[in-house]
């Protein structure tokens, strides 16, 4: 697929990422209802959602399937490790993830049975193990049944406001959405950009303008100008 032609420059990119932030500067944690922090049950909260949204679906029914988990109560490895696989497809259903339900549920179940076998539930453990390496992080996500590359890189760009080490995490689907909106594709150009703005917003925001092209040329229009 060819890049967007967009206007580049420093007085633009600034413009840009103003723009980029203005509507689209907010998480999928944040739209979840996960007030995260770096405690146990939050942090499970976000790989759940980070699963969810790892499968082809709409980000929106992925972030509805989490809040109806959520609201079932199903808040922590263990009460997901005790619910049955049938309340697990229930709530996804009411989430309308309808398509993936099954295989998800039985994901579900089983990641949250590795989390209480391999780190007491608690994803902290698995930061401690990777010694605050991001990619040995990754790679220790991976492990984590139904939690492939796309669900870690996931996890990464909403954790790394709490988990500093992480930051700045630019993924390829970050760059991607970069790219639309003419910024550099570049990952650490990129982290400079973000300056001082909270790293994990300045993500999700880039991936949602890579999601939704008419999006992208809002941000793109409301930038305007010439350098």
């Amino acid at each position: 697929m060819a890049r967007d032609a967009r206007p580049t420059g420093p007085a633009r990119h600034r413009r840009t990422v103003d723009a980029l932030l203005d509507r689209c500067g907010r998480t999928y944690a944040a739209d979840a209802g996960i007030r995260l922090k770096d405690t146990p049950q939050p942090l499970y909260q976000l790989l759940v959602l980070a699963l969810l949204l790892s499968a082809r679906i709409r980000a929106s029914t992925a972030v509805d399937a989490a809040r109806a988990l959520f609201d079932d109560g199903l808040r922590s490895a263990r009460r997901m490790a005790d619910a049955t696989w049938q309340q697990r497809v229930d709530a996804l259903g009411r989430g309308h993830y309808r398509r993936y339900d099954e295989r998800t549920s039985t994901q579900l179940g089983d990641g949250a049975r590795f989390l209480l076998d391999t780190c007491r539930g608690d994803p902290r453990r698995l930061r401690e193990r990777a010694g605050q390496d991001p990619r040995e992080l990754s790679r220790l996500l991976q492990e984590v049944p139904g939690l492939g590359p796309t669900g870690a890189d996931i996890f990464l760009r909403e954790v790394q406001g709490v988990w500093p080490e992480v930051a700045p995490y630019i993924d390829a689907k970050a760059t991607q959405g970069a790219e639309r909106i003419g910024l550099p594709g570049d990952a650490e150009e990129l982290g400079r950009l973000a300056g001082d703005r909270a790293p994990e917003v300045f993500a999700a925001a880039l991936v949602r303008v890579a999601l939704d092209r008419g999006l992208a040329d809002e941000v793109a229009a409301a930038a305007g100008g010439e350098d």
